[in-house]
């Protein structure tokens, strides 16, 4: 479980400014706890829009060569590409009926949410545009990028009170995906979608044309009682999007056809996303949900790393 005091606030009952208010709270006391030193940004990397140019140096990547100044100077010359820093981060809600359910510290919504305000924080950090697009209710609202803490706060609040509206319906994921494309067309960046996946297939053919152009990062909610089902006899079983429902005995049987589908298919979004070109978050109502946001940071700075030396060798 997830230890005491790290659940994010509940969304459903709570005012908005009281939620963001426990949001801003956790967030940046414990980001500045465990993010130190030149911290580059959620997904790190350079720009793809051309900035300066200057002298090539040993270790450059030789496809950033700019034949043409070369051509009129003494020395190799590459041309610099614009700061991460300088680029927008977009984050697509997902407020599909299906995320209102959480058995663990909180619903999946207040999870997604959480989520967003930690990407939110850490594009402060370092300096980007945040924008937000939410999905739900047979709706999508896009929230403008901006820069600044005034900015953030105010479209956290606005998507605070749109998660809280939200909901009771499905959502489709593929349009909702081309929307945040559409939203965020201008120029290259880190494009984020939270969402529990569980929408029908299509949406990967719009992820992939998501990061033919940008950084894509996938995050994934996940409850635990979506893997398996407890041993409680005879239960009742509500569909969140659609009000069917279903009486159903938890046997043994049932419970362990029930893990391994539940297994298949989280396996199948996995392979979905990575296909796509995204990278991929899980983040669960039972974990420490900013330790795994910080730790999946962590590692992908460090295959950058790797990365970038492996190819000055």
């Amino acid at each position: 479980m997830s230890p005491s005091g790290t659940a994010p606030p509940r969304v459903a009952g709570a005012p908005a400014e009281e939620v963001l208010r426990r949001l801003q709270i956790d967030v940046t006391r414990r980001l500045d706890g465990m993010l130190h030193g030149d911290f580059e940004g959620l997904v790190p990397g350079r720009g793809s829009d051309p900035g300066d140019t200057r002298a090539y140096t040993p270790g450059d990547d030789v496809r950033r060569i700019d034949w043409n100044v070369t051509a009129r100077m003494p020395e190799v010359h590459v041309r610099e590409t614009i700061a991460d820093r300088e680029l927008a981060t977009w984050v697509l809600l997902d407020r599909s009926a299906s995320l209102d359910f959480g058995t663990a510290t909180c619903e999946k919504r207040d999870m997604a949410l959480a989520a967003t305000a930690a990407i939110g924080f850490i594009t402060l950090r370092t300096g980007n545009r945040l924008g937000v697009v939410v999905a739900g209710d047979g709706d999508v609202r896009v929230l403008p990028p901006g820069t600044g803490r005034r900015h953030l706060l105010g479209t956290l609040h606005a998507a605070t009170l749109a998660s809280a509206a939200a909901g009771g319906s499905s959502v489709d994921l593929a349009a909702a995906i081309d929307a945040l494309a559409r939203a965020g067309q201008r120029r290259r960046g880190l494009m984020v979608v939270v969402s529990d996946f569980l929408a029908p297939g299509g949406w990967e053919r719009s992820l992939r044309g998501l990061a033919s152009r940008h950084e894509v990062l996938a995050v994934e909610v996940v409850d635990p009682r979506e893997l398996a089902l407890p041993d409680v006899g005879v239960i009742e079983l509500v569909d969140p999007e659609t009000g069917a429902q279903r009486e159903i005995h938890t046997s043994r049987d049932l419970r362990e056809r029930y893990a391994t589908a539940a297994g298949d298919q989280r396996q199948d979004i996995a392979r979905r996303v990575r296909a796509a070109g995204s990278d991929h978050l899980v983040l669960r109502t039972d974990r420490d949900w900013l330790l795994d946001i910080v730790r999946f940071v962590s590692r992908r700075k460090e295959r950058r790393r790797i990365a970038a030396g492996t190819a000055h060798h």
